[in-house]
């Protein structure tokens, strides 16, 4: 039998056991290795950004189905918003202050307006919020930040896809309902070859909303407060973009007129109104500026926002 612990001598005792088992040391190649929050090259991070967009719209859907749960009527207000927006500035701009004067089929006109335009300003604010939003998400997984203003743009996008069957349906039915306000022939009005390029100027505005809402990202992932201010700017670009009354009314200010001419919100809704109203094909110059915006905004809103990806979710 072994002889137990308290027999021993004391200096044995208590001395520490001392494994006889030889060591082994493994170096591990530490050439591969980078901080877990280390922003990757820009391919890299575009990849695995587009690996996620299964996610992303899976989780959008949801988002926008559960939103709507708790009211009433559920998702048809995705369809009545826009559609009491347009009749308040319906009465509001064109019976109360007369601004369809000199426009042909005003109601259409106000109707693309509002409707487009509450596309991309949804973009632009929602986006503004998404990193705060997103924070403990952030903190929690390790994913392309950009993930958060891309999943708002395909939340607004799905928002907007009943709406825009409304807006063009309404299209068809306002002139011929309001004769009046149509200022023109409504039997010429609908359903013309034009209406078929409406979905390049439709990607085009999604170019450039993605790119407003990561720009408005990373301009608020430092200062949340700035969220505010982004939502007053919106209501003075909502007046700058000619969604209520005609650029005409400016004619005699040269240089608002030609600030107006080069806002990109403008161009968009110019081409729009001009395929699915006028049956007139945009000229060239609002197809470049309207193309050299949406590119442009998209690439450098990528690219700074790929430049902070390492500060976003810090305190």
């Amino acid at each position: 039998m072994g002889r137990r612990r308290a027999d021993l001598p004391p200096d044995v005792r208590g001395a520490p056991r001392v494994s006889t088992r030889p060591r082994h040391v493994v170096v591990v190649p530490t050439d591969d290795l980078s901080p877990v929050l280390a922003r990757p090259p820009l391919p890299v991070y575009l990849r695995r950004l587009w690996h996620r967009r299964h996610f992303v719209v899976a989780d959008s859907r949801a988002r926008v189905v559960s939103s709507n749960r708790a009211n009433l009527l559920g998702s048809i207000w995705l369809v009545l918003n826009p559609l009491l927006d347009g009749a308040v500035y319906f009465v509001l701009f064109g019976l109360v202050l007369t601004g369809s004067r000199g426009i042909e089929n005003y109601p259409g006109y106000l109707i693309v307006g509002v409707f487009l335009f509450q596309f991309t300003i949804q973009c632009l604010v929602q986006g503004s919020r998404a990193i705060s939003g997103g924070r403990p998400l952030i903190r929690s997984f390790s994913f392309p930040r950009a993930v958060l203003p891309v999943a708002v743009v395909v939340r607004q996008v799905i928002r907007f896809l009943p709406a825009l069957i409304t807006m063009l349906v309404l299209v068809m039915l306002l002139p011929v309902a309001l004769p009046s306000m149509a200022d023109g022939d409504p039997v010429r009005q609908p359903l013309a070859w034009t209406w078929l390029l409406l979905p390049v100027v439709l990607v085009l505005q999604l170019l450039l909303s993605t790119g407003l809402a990561l720009v408005a990202a990373r301009v608020t992932a430092r200062i949340p407060d700035l969220t505010q201010i982004i939502a007053i700017l919106a209501r003075f670009w909502l007046y700058a973009s000619a969604v209520f009354f005609s650029i005409d009314r400016f004619a005699d200010y040269p240089v608002l007129h030609a600030v107006m001419q080069v806002n990109p919100m403008y161009l968009v809704l110019d081409a729009a109104r001009d395929l699915l109203l006028y049956a007139t094909v945009p000229s060239a110059g609002t197809w470049a500026g309207l193309t050299a915006w949406s590119v442009g905004l998209l690439v450098v809103g990528t690219v700074w926002f790929w430049r902070g990806e390492e500060s976003y979710g810090r305190s």
